[in-house]
Parts: structure tokens; C-alpha cells; sequence
């Protein structure tokens, strides 16, 4: 019922879905309300399909580059299957089955390259990947169990192609069933970035396979509060299979006192009357020792992490340990520093930015790095955090108009929280509401939403996430003239909430009332 066909985009040619299967239902007392997030264009229909799950199934297009044994594809075909059918357990069904026309088939036609074997990337067309996801947030059951789809033409692409959830695993330790639970919420409400913020002052839990006392001394726990190589790369493989990258951060000068436990001699020792006071600051930059460990860990982590991009942090530096060394202060003036301690943090963030591009890596900084005039390379990616709507709209016309890359993080803090239905205030957000040309609003890459772990760990990070997490998401996906109304869209994301509440996804609900299915997991 599905067919494809491909559009120009820009300066190579990508698929574009054509959806002949899905949206708005207008049945009684049998509807939803719609999609999350809102696709580009639609066309309803009050046509509907009875669905039979033992006469339903997906099919390739004859055309596509990717085929029958595409393990994405296949494994996500099985996947949506269960969610589609959720009270199907017979198990008797054939998933690319083509002797019996009557089944239905949501076909893919002309996918124009084959990415069933590597990682999703800044490229990655990500017009098709809805097909699956749409068809199950429009599928529904009638008072007696039979199961029902409207026939809808829908027409999608992201507004941006960076939509990232942040997760601090440093201040609390997040287990890795919580974190891959994150991925499939991730993935419902089409984020396509885990920015991965796994190590900080309060904890070291990545376990360095080059540097292990790390996280053998820097870790809450040597042995229960770590990530393992190999729960790294299930992490990596969750997230390759729905189509979600994995963007590592690695936050330094400032924010690593966990570092300064496993790796003596990295940190600053700080002084207090002449004399050491046994407290330790930032990295210290000014040993030719420090660039030698950060390059070989940089190394390590440019292997276990296959994404093109790595974070490197850079904010909230606090230059009074600094100051107050001796050492580092003569190496300030041996450099012709003076006593300006930007002039030493761009020194820093200059090396370690220089290590990664070495390793082929494009670098994403905190806004800091270039607030303090930081020669960084053109293709580094900037991410803003600060401030009020004015400030940060001031500082998405600076950046792009240095002709930088841009993402903006600043309005989606959710780990913040109110009383009431705050989810307004991420859902108004206009990204691109700066003073510009059109070229440098080009350079707005994205958005992403930060859950910052002080207050946050595995027994309240799910409800305190979704669905509020999924406001930004429609920002940052639909076309925001379709998409300014919070009071049109409230029936939808209260629908969308029931539909994460039904698949396992503890969502907090948004007000007053109830779903037909509620969360059974107490």
C-alpha cells in the first residue's frame, strides 16, 4: 500500500516515502488523534483497512537497494510487528511472505543506497524511516479486538537533521536497560543522537581498556557502576538498529576530578600560600604529558565509538586552581599568555581539538570555546547552553555568522521542572528566530535535549523524560508554521503519551484523564 519514489535534495538525490496506508482516524469512538511528530504533508482519508495479523506483513520493493536480509530492516520489521499486534502471540506469521495477495503490504521502493551493514550517520537519509513508525501509531482495535488502519498519503523529512537527547551517566549511573529504553523512546519520537555525557567530576564508569584504573578508582564502583567495552557496544548496536547515533563526550579541561583518581599528575594541583593545598583543578595544560594521555585515550575512543563525531566539553572552567599554581602560571608567561587564562584554555582546547581531528573526528565544543575566541577548524560543531531567548539567539547570529555549524541546546534543559504543563515552553521554542541570512540559519544544524543526572537516575529518568522530551522533538522534526499551536497540539501528545505508556515507556502524563491502556508495570 506504501510506495516511494525520489526527489533532488540538494546536492545528491535521496528517497522520499509516499505513504498510502496511514493518519488521522475518524471512526467513532475509535480515533486517535493523530501523529507525533506531525509529518510534513498528509493526506486523511475515512477509508479504513481491517488489518489481520496473520494476513499482514512487509515487503521490499523490487527497486530498493536494500532487500530481504538487510539486518536494520528485518530486525525493525520484527519489532514493529510486536507493536503493532501487540495481544498477537500465536507467532504463526510469515514477515516477507509474497504467495498471498491479499495480504497487505507496505512496500519500499528505491532506496538509492544500501546502509544495511554500517552506522547511521550525518548524511543518513532518514526520509524512509517512518514508514513502520506511522503505521503503528495509526493502527487501532475496535471494542472487540479487530484491528483497523485509515488510509492516509503522508510525505516526510526532518526540519533538522541533529535532534539529540543528552544523558549524564557521571552524577548518577544510568543501567544499561535504562539507557536502551531510552534509545526506543528515542526512536518513537525520531531523536536520531544519543549525546552520550558518560563521564564528569562525580564519576569515571567508561571502563578504558588502555587506561582501567579509571574507572577502577574514578567510578562509584570498580565493578556494579561501570560500562563495560561490551555494554558500550550494545549501547552502539540498540541505537544502530533504530537508527539513533552514538555521540561520546569526553569533557575536559574543567569537570574531571574522577579523571585526576585514575591518572596521577593529569589534574592541576591547586596552591594556597605557596604552598600545594592537596586539592586538584582542571587538567593541567601546561605538561607535554597531559596532550600524551589525551591523544592515547582519544585513540581508544575513536575505535570503541564508530560515530564521525566526538564532544569535547570545554565549558565551566574555573581558572582559580590555575592561578594559583606556580608552575602554571610561568608557563602562561613562557607562552606570552600574561596572565590571561582564556589565552590558556584555548591553548588546551586547541591540542585536544587538533588530537581528534587527527583521528578523523569532527569535534563538537561547548559554546565557552568559542565565547573565549578559540582557533578550533571551520568544520568543529558548536553547542549552545546558555542563557535566555535573547542571549542565545544573539549567540546563533555570532556563531553563524563566523560560519560555524550550530546546535542549539539552551531551551531544552528538561532535567529542569515545574508544576503544570511545561512542556509549552519547548514545544514554542523558534530555532531560527535569530538575526541572519538565510545561509547562516543553514548552519542551525539541530537541537538537543539535555537530562543533566544531579537529581536524575534510573527511577524517575523515564517519566521525567517523556513526554515532555517529545515537544522538542516535533520542534525539531515538523515544519513549525504546522506546529505553533500548543492547543492543537495537546490531543495528539496526549495520545502519543497513552501510545508510550502502551509499548513500556513510563511517560508521566501531561493532565487531567486517562488512557485506554494503562502502564501495567507497577
Amino acid at each position: 500500500m506504501g510506495v516511494m519514489s525520489t526527489v533532488s535534495s540538494g546536492q545528491h538525490t535521496r528517497p522520499m516515502c509516499y505513504l498510502l496506508l496511514l493518519m488521522i482516524l475518524q471512526l467513532g469512538l475509535h480515533t486517535a488523534e493523530g501523529v507525533w511528530p506531525l509529518p510534513q504533508t498528509l493526506i486523511s482519508s475515512t477509508e479504513r483497512f481491517h488489518l489481520s495479523p496473520q494476513a499482514f506483513y512487509f515487503g521490499y520493493g523490487r527497486q530498493s537497494a536494500a532487500q530481504q536480509g538487510c539486518s536494520v530492516l528485518d530486525a525493525a520489521f520484527k519489532r514493529y510487528f510486536a507493536l503493532i499486534f501487540p495481544d498477537y502471540t500465536s507467532g504463526r506469521w510469515n514477515l516477507f511472505s509474497d504467495k498471498n495477495e491479499s495480504k497487505i503490504l507496505l512496500q519500499i521502493f528505491s532506496v538509492d543506497h544500501n546502509d544495511c551493514d554500517g552506522y547511521p550517520n550525518e548524511s543518513s537519509s532518514e526520509r524512509c524511516k517512518m514508514i513502520a513508525d506511522y503505521l503503528l501509531q495509526l493502527v487501532y482495535q475496535d471494542d472487540f479486538g479487530s484491528y483497523f488502519v485509515n488510509k492516509t498519503d503522508i510525505k516526510d523529512f526532518p526540519r533538522f537533521q541533529f535532534r539529540g537527547i543528552l544523558l549524564d551517566t557521571s552524577r548518577h549511573y544510568l543501567p544499561v536497560q535504562a539507557i536502551l529504553k531510552t534509545l526506543d523512546a528515542m526512536a518513537y519520537s525520531k531523536f536520531n543522537v544519543f549525546h552520550w555525557h558518560i563521564v564528569d567530576d562525580p564519576s569515571f564508569p567508561y571502563q578504558s581498556r588502555t587506561f582501567p584504573d579509571l574507572s577502577s578508582k574514578g567510578a562509584f564502583h570498580p565493578m556494579t557502576h561501570i560500562y563495560t567495552q561490551s555494554d558500550v557496544r550494545r549501547v552502539i548496536s540498540h541505537a544502530r538498529m533504530r537508527g539513533i547515533r552514538v555521540l561520546p563526550e569526553f569533557d575536559s579541561p574543567g569537570h574531571t576530578k574522577s579523571w585526576g583518581k585514575g591518572q596521577p599528575d593529569l589534574l592541576t594541583p591547586c596552591y594556597k600560600g605557596g604552598i600545594p593545598s592537596g586539592t586538584f583543578g582542571p587538567i593541567n595544560p601546561a605538561l607535554p604529558s597531559t596532550y600524551h594521555f589525551m591523544a592515547t585515550l582519544f585513540k581508544e575512543v575513536s575505535v570503541v565509538f564508530p560515530d564521525s563525531y566526538i564532544h569535547l566539553g570545554g565549558d565551566e572552567v574555573d581558572f582559580s586552581c590555575w592561578k594559583s599554581n606556580p608552575y602554571v602560571r610561568a608557563f602562561m608567561q613562557k607562552m606570552g599568555f600574561g596572565s590571561d587564562f582564556t589565552k590558556l584554555e584555548a591553548f588546551y582546547m586547541e591540542n585536544i581539538v587538533n588530537i581528534t581531528s587527527a583521528l578523523n573526528k569532527t569535534s563538537i565544543v561547548w559554546q565557552d570555546v568559542f565565547d573565549y575566541h578559540e582557533r578550533i577548524p571551520k568544520d568543529t560543531v558548536l553547542h549552545i547552553w546558555k542563557g535566555t531567548p535573547a542571549s542565545y539567539y544573539a549567540e546563533l547570529s555570532r556563531m553563524t555568522k563566523a560560519g560555524m555549524r550550530v546546535v542549539l541546546a539552551a531551551p531544552w534543559y528538561i532535567n529542569h521542572i515545574s508544576y503544570g504543563q511545561d512542556w509549552h515552553n519547548y514545544y514554542t521554542v523558534q530555532p531560527l528566530n535569530f538575526s541572519g541570512t538565510e545561509e547562516q540559519k543553514k548552519l542551525v544544524i539541530g537541537g538537543e535535549v539535555c537530562m543533566w543526572g544531579e537529581y536524575v537516575d534510573a527511577t524517575n529518568l523515564t517519566p521525567r523524560l517523556w513526554p515532555r522530551a517529545s515537544a522538542a522533538a516535533e520542534r525539531l522534526w515538523s515544519d513549525e508554521k504546522q506546529t505553533s499551536n500548543v492547543d492543537m497540539a495537546f490531543p495528539r501528545l496526549q495520545d502519543f503519551r497513552c501510545k508510550l505508556v502502551r509499548r513500556g515507556i513510563q511517560a508521566e502524563p501531561l493532565y487531567v484523564g486517562h488512557c485506554k491502556q494503562e502502564y501495567q508495570g507497577i
